[in-house]
């Protein structure tokens, strides 16, 4: 049994690899072969060598805390705030006819478009640049978490009700461990949604930070530094994504023994 297990895991190991290998292995090709224009796309060897001495001698290590704090704070403060009103718009659907409109007028608008405002009103420090993070994981996940609720089939709240329950006792023994997953769900696009606003975020005046990083290089026309700040983005999302879809294997792992 171990050793099945073993190997299970050296086999999801191996397949989660490849295709990261295989990227690399065509992004040096391009390169060597002169396909792409040398100058214009640094060796990825160049960029390791970028990131050991980021690591060791710059200040990659504060750029990489600045940006996941920020990311975190953003993420954290907008779906605690999107899942009580996913699951009031959910749950009261005239609410809904009421404020979907909002929401879909609002989450369709770009974070970066909102710069401007957002440092005429919240300034050009933290709170800023959490605003916008926090206005795209808002959205991403309220959309998320009332669409779930809306999906719940009705037959368990019948259920419910012939079995004598209230509304509250409803809404808190039935729709919430219901929503749990859509919840994860929400949390998991709130944080690629936030990751992906980052650099936006940190075009408010950011002096550390993966955007910062990147903004600053683009001015030099540093390639290596903006490659280097484009991967590190796409590996901490990667790694957080993981931990949260883990995680919710965990959380939900009670509706599959109930399901079989």
């Amino acid at each position: 049994m171990d050793g099945e297990k073993s190997s299970s895991v050296v086999a999801s190991a191996a397949l989660t690899t490849i295709p990261f290998v295989a990227l690399i292995a065509l992004w040096a090709l391009l390169r060597e072969t002169g396909l792409i224009n040398p100058g214009l796309l640094p060796s990825p060897l160049a960029v390791v060598a970028d990131f050991w001495s980021g690591l060791t001698h710059g200040d990659l290590v504060i750029n990489i805390l600045m940006s996941v704090e920020r990311v975190l704070a953003g993420l954290l403060i907008g779906t605690a705030a999107a899942i009580p009103v996913g699951f009031l718009v959910g749950w009261y659907r005239p609410v809904r006819r009421l404020i979907d409109p909002l929401i879909n007028f609002f989450r369709a608008l770009p974070p970066i478009a909102l710069i401007p405002l957002v440092i005429v009103y919240l300034g050009i420090g933290e709170i800023a640049k959490i605003a916008i993070l926090f206005y795209a994981s808002f959205f991403a996940a309220v959309i998320v978490m009332y669409e779930g609720m809306a999906a719940i089939s009705p037959i368990y709240i019948r259920v419910a009700r012939t079995l004598g329950a209230t509304d509250l006792e409803i809404f808190w023994r039935v729709m919430v461990p219901l929503t749990v997953p859509h919840m994860l769900v929400a949390l998991r696009v709130a944080l690629g949604v936030c990751w992906a606003t980052l650099v936006a975020a940190e075009l408010v005046a950011a002096q550390q930070g993966l955007g910062a990083m990147i903004q600053n290089a683009s001015s030099f026309f540093d390639l290596n530094t903006i490659y280097l700040g484009i991967i590190c983005i796409g590996a901490l999302a990667l790694l957080m994504d993981t931990v949260l879809r883990r995680l919710s294997t965990r959380l939900v792992s009670w509706q599959d023994k109930v399901g079989s």
